[in-house]
């Protein structure tokens, strides 16, 4: 699959599940939470936008750029992403202006109550998860009994993807 592919791949993937589990992988004292995010769009370039909430602390004294996880997963949908990449954060308004899809709103609580937050996907996994389709009670039973027994997964082996190289 060609790098645009890949990211449109992935484009699509995270605008159906919508939201994320950040977690900062920074070693820094002062460093974003580990928070829910909702991802505001995934643009051309392979960055995914979403807001975080601000703390106490003012945002210029946090790392401004650092590696971060994401996890997306929906219940329901038949598979979840997990994205590696380096999150910046972003206060300049200038790069808030030039993100014209931004919603105006979110434009104005950036400055005040929240930070946005832009990712470079590097790496991406995906993830295929088991359907449980309608089974008999006879198979729920047997089923139920063979897991006591070997390793339980509830996913099956994806893919990895690398848009950014």
């Amino acid at each position: 699959m060609a790098p645009t592919q890949q990211l449109n791949f992935i484009q699509e993937r995270i605008e159906e599940i919508g939201s994320a589990i950040f977690y900062n992988l920074s070693a820094s004292v002062l460093k974003l939470p580990n928070t829910i995010v909702t991802s505001l769009q995934v643009d051309d370039y392979g960055f995914v936008w979403f807001c975080v909430q601000k703390s106490t602390q003012n945002i210029q004294e946090f790392e401004q750029e650092f590696p971060v996880k994401l996890d997306f997963y929906k219940k329901g949908v038949g598979y979840f992403l997990q994205v590696e990449g380096k999150a910046f954060v972003v206060s300049d308004p200038e790069e808030m202006n030039a993100y014209v899809t931004l919603p105006d709103e979110i434009k104005n609580l950036a400055n005040n109550t929240v930070a946005l937050v832009k990712v470079k996907i590097q790496k991406a996994d995906y993830y295929v998860t088991k359907t449980s389709g309608k089974t008999s009670w006879w198979q729920s039973a047997v089923s139920t009994i063979t897991t006591w027994f070997r390793n339980n997964n509830h996913y099956r082996a994806g893919n990895t993807f690398y848009p950014a190289s």
